[in-house]
């Protein structure tokens, strides 16, 4: 039985950048950038942004108390939003609430 031995070449630089050059166009082809506005996000993304748990969301949007947008059969939520409700819980410290009488 005889072993051949293999001799590494050490790759080309040229090579290896034109290569990279060529993927990283491909990659680029398939996966265009994205129009933040158009980017929708799921229940659990929104709440990680939010700051709240996925649960949290997806009651309020069963109970539609927080904008949402239906794609099919899933809910989504656009960046604004998102915007919406962080700016539906804002408290401004100087407002005092008043008392309700009965």
């Amino acid at each position: 039985m005889t072993t051949a031995t293999i001799e590494s070449a050490a790759p080309d630089a040229g090579l290896v950048s034109a290569l990279k050059a060529v993927l990283a166009d491909l990659v680029g082809q398939l996966n265009p950038p994205l129009d933040p506005e158009l980017r929708l996000y799921t229940p659990a993304e929104a709440a990680v942004l939010l700051g709240v748990t996925e649960n949290w969301v997806e009651e309020r949007i069963k109970a539609r108390r927080i904008p949402f947008t239906k794609v099919g059969r899933f809910n989504r939520l656009a960046a604004r939003h998102i915007r919406a409700i962080q700016d539906a819980g804002e408290v401004d410290p100087f407002t005092r609430r008043t008392r309700r009488t009965s």
